[in-house]
């Protein structure tokens, strides 16, 4: 059993290799079920959001690894060559704390930034609902879950809405200064275009304008900001007076082409217009960035903004990065336990038939012994298997990650040992405790 998380992120691809391989157009549960029919992974739960692309897997061996690469390649239509050097693959604890960083907001693009827990918990929910997940991912996720609880907690991280919508403000504020009195146009009426419109209006500015495809939402969003929506018609108009324009929809193509703000810069008399894409797949043409006035930005554009966050939070991030090394530690212990316990039990019980097959030969013998000389035969026949197996016990539990599957199989084909499928925690049974020498209050 080998526990796998492969995937590319902001860190490792640009903007639009990350939509080409973007697992929410076509539905995490789609998804799912390729992947499964795709084979080579007994637990999996994919996790797609505006920066990432991951898949948290459990297969049979790191060879699964290579699986899952061959899956990101064949599901998207995404040529090899294309995606080799940007995606990762973390394997055993490391692939754990990949996922505790990313449940604790620090390895956003935005660190600390809030949205992503409930994504991570989100992609949970849809694998869980669909099967897919098993013991490993249960115990895997639940304990993410908990990190970004402690994170958020224990630390300031998660202080001050570092969002990227916040953070596409303060890029806001960057080009205009004071954005009071400034007007603006938002594309999109979802969770992202709802907190930009949150924070822009904290910011004082003038006039907000929703424009959506379905117009009632655009309603409803513009009546929490206090703003007007218009028909997605009337984009074209909305657009010439606006200074600063966030696109967030969740349109397959370009919303903003460079013929549409073209049209819309020659009424505006020079008046600079400020664009910023937080979409994925990207709302804007890249085309619109040429524009004269027009001043385009999207997600990678926002680096420097986490650069200056990280400079910031310098102390807060050494705390979050002590409670993941803790939650680590502790899923460390519980997943090797996983790897050993069967060898260690499949162990116990080949020295237990061969002392239960030994006095059953000398029973002859033993016909004369009273009943406290018989017990007293079995207790130091038992105590002695119990010696015997003790350093072994201890060493193999001692033993790294990277090593227990070879020392394992080599006690499996040193005593021809039967196969017995690992337990976890919650499938331990009494039995299995008083196998294990040393066992209780561990």
């Amino acid at each position: 059993m080998r526990l796998l998380a492969v995937g590319l992120s902001h860190r490792t691809a640009p903007v639009e290799l990350r939509e080409s391989v973007d697992f929410g157009r076509s539905g995490l549960d789609t998804a799912l079920h390729a992947l499964g029919a795709h084979g080579g992974s007994q637990e999996a739960v994919v996790l797609s959001t505006c920066n990432r692309a991951e898949i948290y897997a459990v297969g049979e061996s790191d060879a699964a690894g290579d699986a899952l690469r061959r899956f990101f390649c064949d599901y998207h239509k995404v040529d090899s060559s294309r995606l080799a050097e940007h995606l990762y693959c973390h394997r055993g604890i490391d692939a754990a704390r990949h996922l505790f960083r990313v449940a604790a907001g620090l390895d956003s693009l935005v660190v600390g930034e809030p949205q992503i827990l409930g994504q991570v918990k989100a992609a949970y929910a849809t694998a869980s609902e669909l099967q897919f997940t098993g013991t490993v991912t249960h115990r895997l996720f639940h304990t993410a879950f908990a990190v970004g609880k402690r994170v958020r907690s224990e630390t300031g991280l998660g202080e001050g809405a570092v969002s990227v919508s916040y953070a596409a403000i303060e890029l806001a504020r960057k080009i205009f200064g004071d954005l009071a009195g400034r007007t603006v146009l938002i594309l999109g009426a979802g969770e992202m275009a709802e907190l930009t419109g949150v924070h822009l209006r904290a910011q004082g500015v003038n006039q907000i304008t929703i424009a959506s495809r379905t117009f009632a939402t655009a309603e409803a969003l513009a009546r929490q900001l206090e703003g007007r929506a218009v028909a997605w018609s009337e984009l074209r108009p909305a657009l010439a007076p606006a200074d600063i324009v966030v696109t967030a929809t969740g349109a397959t193509e370009p919303v903003l082409t460079r013929a549409l703000v073209e049209d819309a810069m020659r009424s505006r008399r020079s008046r600079p217009l400020f664009v910023i894409d937080i979409a994925v797949p990207r709302d804007v043409e890249p085309a619109v960035g040429n524009l004269d006035q027009v001043f385009l930005y999207h997600m990678d554009d926002l680096q420097t903004i986490v650069k200056e966050n990280l400079a910031r939070r310098s102390s807060e991030l050494t705390s979050a990065e002590s409670i993941v090394d803790e939650e680590v530690a502790r899923f460390a212990s519980w997943l090797q336990s996983r790897d050993v316990v069967p060898t260690i039990v499949a162990l116990r019980q080949h020295f237990e038939q061969i002392r239960q097959g030994e006095l059953r030969r000398l029973e002859p013998k033993l016909t004369g012994l009273s009943p406290e000389a018989r017990a007293k035969v079995d207790e130091v026949t038992r105590l002695l298997v119990e010696k015997l197996l003790l350093t072994p016990t201890e060493q193999l539990k001692s033993v790294g990650d990277e090593t227990v599957a070879a020392y394992a199989e080599a006690l499996h084909r040193l005593f021809a040992l039967n196969p017995v499928g690992p337990a976890s925690a919650d499938e331990k049974t009494e039995r299995d405790q008083r196998l294990i020498p040393g066992a209780r209050g561990r």
